[in-house]
């Protein structure tokens, strides 16, 4: 150490700089970089003599920002190194109250005050948290006894149903509360779920534990860690594992509620996991995914418990969660849900697993997301490497079964991952293997033949080569007497007869045919016959037929078929989803249209290239009937069942069908009546991009005609805001700019929490760029959403802070479209009701006093008497403004105003009255002044009126 003059360390000297440079700092209101400059201190004088102080002036920057818990920390080492210190002890007190950590709070005030008595600062907030310690200890002792009754009717199987089953709903809800929860564990609650659900046999209260022991879990990494010490992993598998769909769900939610406390996940669109967290509990989270994933082939489970586990890996593998994909394929993870894939209820014998209608298209959806993660060559690779792995192993044995299972796992592939499954196909011998059980004697084969034929032709481009190759065969196969295998046939050939795509004038097959595969398709959907997979293929067949104009309106003709079709979306099959949603989907014309330019028209016409041609029947107003036939047969019954799908696809495309439903005014309401607005928050938080915007849009427009008390109740108010905004956006359509600011201003007017909301999620600066537009009806639809903000006491200490608001409010008061300064003017007339200072930034344009011409002279009634108040609320705020208001000819204007007989503008008239009475009180002008000037003032506003008309 190099020691400089008088035997001072360097770095002690540099650490007392680095404090001096960190207050000065912190004197300017610079905290962050006061932190710097503290930590700097802090780095380079480990020995030094002033350490705590560098911890303790680190920790007042920390308070003013906000962060509470490093605040505490940096009290708690400088109280070590200075034990009793009152600045430090009174700094912890404060993040310690903020935290809600009262009792803490209360000690460490209570330290000051035995040390020092006399302390007057502390006075105060020691009577202030005595009291709030002494009302949390009452609390938690009326807690502590309702916790005592509540279990002992709970956990006791001999109570009576009724009461046993409310008490463990009381349960539930003092899990969710800090007090309750706190009691509820030093009372043993989940030894005792533990032990009851070994016995337990009521459901209602086997799903109220488990929610029970989701909400000990909720954001509590410490109490997650607890249960699962005291419960271990498999019992939340157990609880998983049986046929109630209610059960499954709460145990699903609850493993997840698990897996989000240790990583520090929410359910949020945005939330990204906490890399310490992540680290810390490491080996639980690498425990608790390797359970599920091992648990996907478990023979003994049940098919819907199956579904939920994958269902878990699908929220937890991609890199923006927990990012596992890598791990599951180094583990093997491909070849258990390729096992799943090739799953056949056809085979059923003591081995086979238990699986739902929608199993393989979940572990479809599953590997497709973990497809997503092998975002470099070599991974992707890997990837392909273990399905090829899978299909050999299966194939050394080329018998019947092991033939079908292959062409099974291969058709959910194609589904899911398809460019790994099309390089699955690619390989030798396996088009010809599909090819050749096509065309046996054996209707299993033909029926999985048929359906990896339809799969492998989803895209143009790459099926190409199998359909020419495969087309004949489906010829053959739709001629079958078996309806199992006519129905694959039909989708294959409904496949091959919709490559035209919206090209009205391209039909791959002769006139008339694309009409009678239609009609079998119908037939198949309403008379299905033994089959239930049948509707499923009918449905897939149409959407690809439904592409057809003509297809369309035949469809919705038959009010069988549509009922079937929207039956078939109740059952929430997801193997049924994209056949239904697509067809729902070209029915509504929600598909994106590409933009025919009239130039490149001509082009294309000069250069005898084909130009797509539109059919007449996807005018508007046949779609707009379409829309309306769907709405009035449930279909938003249909699309809240298929929306539980993993499938991010799957799941714009319900969004396009329910923005396209509220596109028509009428149908809203039905929208809402049958739980549309939950599913479509939802999906505006977790989608696709064009999901997420197609969700926002339909918001907005329920929004707008829909009472948002009504529309969107409960906290749902809150939760849609965040969408609303983020369609605030310059690449959005100024409609859809449109449509979110009318609903953001019903929403503005429900109450403050609406209005915080909006202020949370920057939305003022949003409505301040709208209010600058040049677009007229963007510019009033914002200016009205500010009209409602204004109410909000932030809002108008907004408005007060050195800035431009009130100026562009006051210069929008002489917009030529009456809606927007109407709206303008109601805002002004309730900040100058409400703030001296907003009066005073009235003055602020440089053509105040022309601005105050046009309100007082407005032909608009409305405006007119909102112009008066804001004089009356000026006048009225201080004499110095009054003096110079009254300064220029509005007095005289005021008097005319008087004059005027119009009924309409009565409120004007008696505000211009009452601006007169205190101009007299203030003595600015004489007792009945106006006898004389009346008259000529009377034409001049009238004068003016007639001037701003013209």
């Amino acid at each position: 150490m190099v020691a400089t003059e008088g035997n001072v360390p360097a770095d002690v000297d540099e650490a007392t700089t680095f404090k001096e440079r960190g207050n000065a700092e912190f004197k300017e209101d610079c905290w962050e970089t006061a932190i710097k400059w503290y930590s700097k201190a802090i780095a380079v004088g480990e020995k030094h003599k002033d350490l705590p102080v560098f911890y303790k002036n680190r920790a007042a920057a920390y308070l003013k920002l906000e962060k509470y818990e490093n605040a505490h920390k940096d009290c708690t080492v400088s109280l070590e190194h200075c034990p009793n210190d009152p600045k430090a002890l009174f700094r912890r007190f404060q993040a310690l109250e903020a935290m809600e950590r009262f009792e803490e709070a209360y000690k460490d005030l209570r330290t000051i005050h035995t040390y020092d008595p006399n302390n007057k600062t502390i006075k105060p907030h020691l009577e202030r948290l005595h009291s709030i310690v002494q009302e949390r200890a009452r609390q938690r002792a009326q807690t502590s006894n309702k916790v005592t009754q509540m279990f002992e009717i709970a956990f006791d199987i001999g109570a009576p149903k009724d009461k046993r089953e409310q008490a463990m709903g009381n349960i539930v809800v003092l899990s969710r509360e800090h007090a309750g929860v706190e009691v509820m564990m030093k009372e043993g609650l989940v030894t005792r779920v533990g032990k009851l659900l070994k016995v337990e046999k009521n459901n209602e209260i086997i799903v109220n534990a488990i929610r029970a022991v989701d909400g000990v879990c909720l954001k509590s990494p410490e109490r997650t860690k607890q249960v699962i010490n005291e419960l271990g992993i498999p019992w939340f598998l157990q609880m998983l594992d049986c046929n109630v769909e209610e059960r499954v769900a709460a145990s699903q939610h609850c493993m997840q509620t698990v897996l989000n406390s240790i990583s520090g996940l929410e359910n949020k669109d945005d939330s990204k996991p906490n890399e310490t967290l992540v680290k810390e509990n490491q080996q639980i989270i690498e425990t608790l995914l390797t359970c599920l994933l091992y648990s996907v082939t478990d023979r003994t489970i049940t098919g819907m418990a199956r579904d939920s586990i994958m269902e878990l890996l699908i929220r937890n593998v991609h890199y923006k969660t927990l990012n596992w994909a890598e791990r599951l394929v180094e583990l093997k993870g491909l070849l258990r849900l390729m096992d799943v894939c090739s799953e056949l209820e056809e085979y059923k014998y003591e081995s086979a697993m238990n699986i739902t209608p929608s199993s393989r298209t979940i572990a479809a959806v599953c590997l497709a997301r973990i497809y997503e993660n092998m975002y470099y060559d070599a991974a992707r690779e890997r990837f392909t490497e273990q399905i090829g792995e899978f299909v050999k192993d299966k194939l050394l044995t080329p018998d019947h079964e092991s033939k079908v299972r292959v062409t099974v796992a291969i058709t959910s592939l194609l589904l899911g991952p398809f460019d790994a499954g099309n390089a699955i196909v690619s390989r030798e011998g396996i088009l010809q293997m599909i090819l050749a059980m096509a065309q046996s004697d054996n209707l299993l084969e033909q029926k999985v033949a048929c359906e990896c034929l339809i799969a492998a032709a989803s895209k143009k481009d790459k099926a190409k080569g199998l359909v020419q190759t495969g087309a004949e065969i489906l010829k053959k196969l739709y001629a079958s007497k078996n309806e199992e295998i006519r129905v694959r046939a039909l989708v294959g050939l409904c496949k091959i007869g919709s490559a035209g795509g919206l090209d009205a004038s391209i039909r791959p097959f002769a006139d008339g045919s694309t009409k009678k595969l239609a009609e079998a398709c119908r037939r198949f959907l309403v008379k299905p016959g033994k089959d239930k997979d049948i509707r499923k293929f009918a449905a897939e067949g149409l959407a690809y037929l439904t592409l057809d104009a003509e297809v369309k309106e035949k469809l919705v003709e038959d009010r069988a078929a549509i009922k079937g079709l929207i039956e078939l979306a109740k059952t929430g099959d997801q193997s049924a989803l994209y056949g239904v949603v697509t067809t729902l989907v070209n029915l509504v014309n929600a598909y994106d249209k590409q933009e025919m330019v009239p130039e490149l028209i001509e082009l294309a016409k000069f250069a005898k290239h084909h130009i797509p041609e539109e059919h007449e029947l996807d005018d508007p107003d046949f779609v707009s009937a379409r829309i309306i036939v769907l709405a009035n047969e449930g279909v938003t019954s249909g699309l809240v069942a298929l929306c539980k799908t993993e499938s991010d696809n799957s799941k714009e495309m319900i969004a396009r069908v329910f923005n396209a439903l509220c596109s028509e005014q009428e149908v809203r309401g039905k929208v809402v009546q049958q739980g549309g607005v939950k599913v479509l928050l939802a999906l505006a938080l977790n989608c696709t991009a064009n999901g997420k915007r197609h969700a926002a849009q339909a918001l907005s427009r329920i929004g707008i005609t829909i009472n948002p008390e009504v529309a969107f109740q409960g906290q749902r108010n809150l939760e849609v805001i965040r969408p609303l905004i983020k369609q605030l956006h310059p690449d959005y359509t100024s409609l859809e700019n449109f449509e979110a600011l009318m609903a953001l201003c019903n929403l503005a007017a429900m109450n403050e929490s609406t209005r915080q909301r909006i202020l949370k999620e920057q939305g003022m600066n949003n409505l301040e760029a709208y209010m600058a537009e040049e677009h007229t009806m963007l510019r009033r639809a914002a200016t009205q959403v500010l009209c409602n903000m204004v109410q909000s006491p932030d809002v108008v200490e907004l408005m007060e802070k050195p800035n431009d608001r009130v100026k562009l409010l006051a210069l929008l008061c002489e917009e030529e479209d009456e809606d927007t300064a109407l709206a303008a003017s109601g805002a002004l007339a309730y900040l100058t009701a409400v703030s001296e200072i907003c009066c005073e930034k009235m003055f602020e344009p440089s053509s105040w006093l022309e601005i105050f011409h046009t309100l007082v002279a407005n032909p608009s009634a409305g405006v007119q008497h909102r112009g008066m108040v804001i004089i009356r609320n000026i006048i009225k705020a201080s004499q110095k403004l009054a003096s110079r208001l009254f300064d220029t000819d509005l007095l005289q204007m005021l008097f005319g105003v008087t004059q005027l007989n119009d009924e309409q503008r009565a409120p004007a008239i008696e505000c211009a009255r009452e601006c007169l009475k205190v101009a007299e009180e203030y003595r600015l002008i004489q007792e009945n002044a106006d006898a004389d000037m009346a008259p000529d003032v009377f034409k001049q506003q009238e004068a003016t009126i007639e001037e701003i008309d013209n």
